[in-house]
C-alpha cells in the first residue's frame, strides 16, 4: 500500500456528487418508457454498488473493500450513465450541460484516480 496522502477532493467530490445525482434521475427517466423494472434496477445499481464497494482510505465506512480501479470504474459508470441517459431522456441543451458537467468531473477526479490506482 502506498504512503502517498489522499488528495484533497472537496471540489471534485461536489462535481462527482452532482454527476451522480444526474445519473440517479436521468437513467430511470430514460429507461421507464421501456421498463419500469429496469428503471428501478438502474437506481439500485447506481446507488447500491458504490455504497457496497469502496477502496479503503477513500471512504470512512468500507463494507466491501475493493482495489482503486474498481472505485474508478464505479465513478465512470455513473458518468457514462448520466451522459447517455441525459441524451436519451432530455432536451439537447440539458444533455450538453450534463456532458460538460461530466467532462469537468472526470478532469477534477484525475488526482484522486491517480491516488486510487496507487493504493
Amino acid at each position: 500500500m502506498s504512503s502517498t496522502p489522499r488528495p484533497d477532493d472537496r471540489v471534485s467530490s461536489a462535481f462527482r456528487f452532482a454527476t451522480e445525482l444526474v445519473a440517479w434521475v436521468a437513467t430511470p427517466w430514460a429507461l421507464a418508457a421501456h421498463s419500469v423494472l429496469l428503471a428501478v434496477l438502474s437506481v439500485v445499481v447506481l446507488i447500491g454498488l458504490p455504497t457496497l464497494f469502496s477502496t479503503p482510505g477513500d471512504k470512512r465506512n468500507v463494507i466491501v473493500a475493493v482495489p482503486g480501479w474498481v472505485t474508478i470504474a464505479l465513478v465512470l459508470l455513473q458518468v457514462v450513465a448520466a451522459v447517455a441517459a441525459a441524451w436519451v431522456a432530455w432536451h439537447v441543451s440539458i444533455a450538453v450541460l450534463v456532458s460538460v458537467l461530466a467532462v469537468v468531473t472526470v478532469v477534477l477526479e484525475l488526482p484522486r484516480w491517480r491516488w486510487l490506482v496507487s493504493q
